[in-house]
């Protein structure tokens, strides 16, 4: 099945799926943060201005108001259910602190809180939509063929097992099915994570979703399109998500039996003096200092600014950390999983080697630049890979005439008034069989690379190596993540073995794991998480979105990311430098060291002022001084995580 072109692109162009993207201010959560923190923005100006108390005091109130009824709806209810929710406590101390006269404090943390809310409520709608967006790589609709040979274009979702449609060059396969007729070179890296396309024929399998590139194909339905390979999973990243355990900070763990304490501290701190004869108000005095030095709250933002820090640090070094939760998780992992194409590699095809053939008469750039004359009208990765490399060595190009392109073999065109062929040792020509190519051909491929043999009048002149670029520091970054998590890292890739295998050994990689789909990609991780392990996972597209979901932790490389693995993924490398992964790792335990180093000195502040409370009479004003004293203390000692030194390690 050849195709003639009369023009250097006849490929139409597959459509690409519409963006979905919740809009910020759709969402409660944020439309009331954002009143909360303008509300007390404005009374933050007019306190310091020295306004009247009654005109900045309005505005303190509607930020509590609008931050906190929400927090506080929810706490109420978990209270019912006999849990006391942290945030609860939060807006009971901001109440507290209001009724000491500390208004702009409580104002401050009701902020806080109802932003943080907000950011968590956008990235789970972010997540949402992304999944609901990966079901638009299935085309909408597809030809179907029937008996009589007439052609019908019909919903997908009407498709049954069984039906045979037709895929054009350029269309997206419409069901996932088995080939009955035709030839073409189908892109399923969304699928596979592959990173070129794959030569398809009659009797192999192919995906809905995938782009054909070349060739009509007839393709026989053998799964219900609700059944997909694309639906199964969005189904997997949806349930990852639902079953993933409630991640919290170690401080919120802490806190809850922390708060129960304080809480029934509180009360005989109140209650028992008062029984002994102590005045109304004099009981109450010691109860509300007592609270405002013990309370939660100044744990609490002692361990955010560590946090806080290392989350900027790592974002002014291109790795966007989605949460504090998030760079608290990272520091936890023991297990690395990396994915091969666009991870380990650049995704792009490059040609690694140019080998004239004893007696071709060629020299590397003259058989370079026959190879890439011949495949310059072509828009396959391959030839587009063979133009590039000439082009990067100056070459010149010889216009190529009658043109024809064989899907899944290769190109032939005349130029300089010689046939060229160029294309897969396994599809050549007749008569180009047992000749000196071969034993370049194998051991390119035993290295790994796809060999594309170049033919001049049939006779075969010269072959040419191509191989998916290893990143610069992939060796380096192996290593050091070698030595942070006592493992070597696994590869988990949708490629094929040997090219697993042979690039594994590069990067010095000892377990492979190879031609996996995205649900064996999941079933690995959990498999190592069922073994106690905490596993991150980094990759870069549709395919390694369930497991970035499944994983303890998920990194997706963020320049050619699909939508779906940068939202389902904790943290991002902006600018796909594999460096970055040790560093952020080594940066989230240095955060947490800080974290166990401030809740030393906030609880040292507290186990003083409370002794004092009890034993003695303590100032309210020099309790509260103390309290900030020691928020300061450890918001300073945190703020030194956004130190060049610290990123570094």
């Amino acid at each position: 099945m050849s195709t003639t072109l009369a023009s250097p692109s006849t490929t139409a162009s597959a459509p690409t799926a519409p963006r979905r993207r919740t809009r910020l201010l759709s969402l409660p959560e944020a439309r009331w943060a954002l009143a909360a923190t303008v509300a007390f923005l404005l009374g933050l100006v007019l306190d310091v201005g020295g306004a009247p108390s009654w005109a900045y005091g309005i505005l303190y109130a509607i930020a509590y108001a609008a931050g906190g009824w929400e927090p506080a709806l929810a706490g109420l209810r978990a209270l019912r259910g006999k849990t006391l929710d942290v945030d609860l406590l939060m807006i009971a101390a901001a109440l507290g602190a209001a009724a000491i006269g500390q208004v702009l404090d409580g104002a401050l943390l009701i902020v806080i809180f109802a932003t943080s809310g907000a950011l968590e409520a956008v990235a789970t709608a972010r997540t949402a939509d992304s999944v609901r967006g990966l079901l638009d790589l299935a085309p909408a609709t597809a030809t179907r063929l029937l008996p009589d040979g007439t052609e019908e274009t019909v919903d997908t979702e009407h498709l049954a097992v069984g039906d045979t449609i037709l895929v054009r060059p350029g269309e997206r396969v419409g069901a996932d099915g088995r080939v009955l007729d035709g030839a073409g070179d189908v892109d399923q890296a969304t699928i596979t994570g592959e990173p070129l396309p794959v030569p398809k024929q009659a009797g192999d399998e192919v995906f809905a979703g995938t782009v054909n590139g070349t060739g009509a194909l007839r393709v026989r339905v053998e799964r219900d399109p609700s059944d997909s390979v694309i639906a199964r999973i969005v189904k997997m990243v949806e349930e990852a998500s639902e079953t993933k355990a409630p991640t919290q900070l170690f401080i919120e763990k802490v806190e809850q039996r922390y708060s129960i304490g304080m809480v029934l501290a509180t009360l005989a701190v109140f209650a028992i003096p008062l029984a002994f004869g102590d005045s109304l108000s004099s009981a109450l005095l010691r109860a509300m200092t007592f609270m405002i030095v013990a309370s939660p709250c100044a744990v609490v933002l002692s361990t955010m600014p560590p946090l806080l820090s290392a989350i900027a640090n790592a974002g002014r070094h291109g790795v966007l950390v989605k949460s504090a939760v998030v760079m608290e998780r990272l520091g936890q992992i023991d297990t690395v999983a990396l994915d091969k194409t666009g991870t380990l590699t650049e995704g792009i095809p490059h040609v690694t080697e140019v080998r004239p053939l004893p007696g071709s008469g060629l020299e590397e750039g003259s058989l370079l630049a026959l190879a890439a004359s011949a495949e310059h009208p072509s828009e396959h990765p391959l030839a587009r890979a063979v133009v590039a490399a000439a082009r990067e060595r100056g070459l010149s190009l010889t216009d190529a005439e009658d043109f024809t392109s064989t899907p899944g073999q290769g190109v032939t065109a005349t130029v300089d008034g010689r046939t060229v062929t160029v294309g897969a040792p396994a599809r050549l020509p007749a008569g180009a069989a047992h000749q000196p190519h071969r034993a370049v051909v194998a051991e390119l491929e035993e290295a790994g690379r796809t060999a594309v043999v170049v033919l001049r009048d049939r006779a075969p002149v010269g072959v040419l190596g191509i191989a998916d670029r290893l990143r610069p520091d992939a060796a380096a970054t192996v290593a050091a993540l070698t030595r942070l998590t006592g493992r070597t890292p696994i590869l988990l890739t949708g490629d094929n073995r040997r090219a697993a295998e042979h690039l594994a050994a590069e990067v010095g990689i000892t377990e492979v794991r190879a031609g996996l789909l995205p649900q064996d990609k999941v079933a690995a991780v959990k498999e190592w998480e069922a073994r106690g392990r905490r596993v991150l996972v980094v990759g870069d597209g549709v395919n390694d979105a369930p497991a970035l979901a499944a994983a303890h932790s998920g990194i997706a490389m963020g320049k050619a990311g699909s939508d779906l693995a940068l939202e389902t993924a904790d943290a991002v490398v902006v600018r796909d430098e594999l460096a970055t992964l040790p560093s952020i790792v080594r940066l989230s335990r240095t955060a947490r060291r800080f974290v166990l180093q401030n809740l030393a000195i906030a609880g040292a502040f507290i186990a003083v002022l409370v002794a004092w409370d009890l034993v003695g009479t303590l100032p309210l004003p020099l309790g509260v001084a103390g309290h900030e004293g020691s928020t300061v203390i450890v918001g300073l000692n945190g703020l030194r995580l956004l130190r060049e030194r610290a990123w570094k390690g």
